[in-house]
């Protein structure tokens, strides 16, 4: 008889050599109630080699899924189809568990029965100064205690649940219909974004499992990188926007506040990016986005419009570019992303 598994974990890898061995051994740690599903996106270095020597060493923990090259989205699409176990976990090639806090998380699923969504706290680990920043929802949500999102508080202005923090139960994904754009970056806010009006039970544990290696060269959070991608943030906030009417769909109060909130950062980020660049011809898209905004909902452009991050952004790109690149910093500080 085949054992369900209490926590599959997907971990999309394309030329990860580097660093999947790294990210390997961390998982591994959670035993045989753990699937590690290493999906080698098209990888033209020994990423498979790798993953197929963690596979001979963990029978029965560690799968290797191979297919053509699609991007990030593509490998979690093909995670998810794959994943047998009761709760649904992306951990990037090059980011990790910490052992303790893995351990944790795993006796809180074994021990909570059902549960929609499980937050936790995760870890920023800057590679270029060596620092880390941990980021928690200590103030937002009661700690190890089922709850909905009407027992949620206030996030702050610095805080939002990123892919990183969050852990789903694997069938509410698939009844969802989660399902991620090819050849895209950025598609982890679809992750951390579309599930969420699904989400009927939630539960909060202060421990921070994973850590998030940022400012690696190349990383599509890397500013000229995001310039040169910006169609496909572009494209990401766009989905994200048109996936509900967040006026009539999303019933909690407390819930729709945030998605109001994640939304005017998503935005703020792109159109910061456009001006930044300083090229004409990028610049209509920011109007083109807005634009497409009110179109689909005169309310929604109102508040998003008006937001505080919005509002300076405008003011900023009036004046002078060098405001809008200091607005770019001000925004970094605040989320804390490259």
């Amino acid at each position: 008889m085949k054992t369900i598994k209490l926590l599959s974990i997907v971990v999309p890898s394309y030329n990860s050599q580097d660093y999947l061995r790294h990210c390997l051994d961390t998982l591994v740690l959670g035993g045989q109630e753990v699937e590690v599903i290493v999906v080698d996106d098209g990888s033209t270095d020994s990423t498979a080699e790798i993953a197929r020597e963690y596979c001979s060493r963990f029978p029965g923990i560690v799968r290797l899924e191979q297919k053509e090259n699609g991007g990030h989205g593509s490998a979690v699409n093909r995670g998810l189809e794959v994943s047998t176990g009761t709760y649904f976990k992306v951990v990037d090639s090059d980011d990790w568990l910490d052992t303790s806090d893995y351990m944790s998380v795993l006796s809180l699923l074994r021990s909570i029965g059902s549960v929609d969504l499980l937050i936790t706290n995760y870890v920023y680990e800057y590679s270029y100064n060596g620092k880390h920043k941990v980021m928690r929802y200590n103030n937002v949500f009661p700690q190890g205690k089922v709850i909905t999102w009407d027992s949620m508080r206030r996030f702050r202005f610095d805080q939002l649940m990123l892919m990183h923090s969050l852990f789903y139960r694997t069938n509410l994904l698939r009844e969802c219909g989660l399902k991620l754009p090819e050849h895209t970056f950025y598609v982890d806010n679809l992750v951390a974004y579309l599930p969420l009006p699904y989400v009927k039970s939630l539960v909060y544990l202060d421990c921070s499992p994973y850590h998030y290696l940022i400012g690696r060269p190349g990383q599509s959070v890397n500013t000229q990188v995001m310039i040169k991608q910006i169609d496909q943030q572009l494209k990401v906030t766009r989905m994200m926007i048109e996936a509900f009417d967040l006026f009539n769909d999303i019933e909690c109060e407390k819930l729709r506040r945030y998605m109001l909130f994640y939304l005017s950062m998503m935005i703020a980020i792109t159109v910061t990016h456009i001006y930044i660049a300083n090229d004409e011809e990028l610049s209509c898209k920011a109007d083109e986005l807005w634009g497409f905004i009110k179109q689909k909902d005169e309310k929604l452009y109102t508040i998003l419009h008006k937001s505080f991050l919005n509002s300076c952004i405008r003011f900023g790109q009036r004046i002078s570019p060098r405001l809008i690149s200091q607005g770019l910093n001000l925004i970094k500080h605040i989320y804390k992303f490259s």
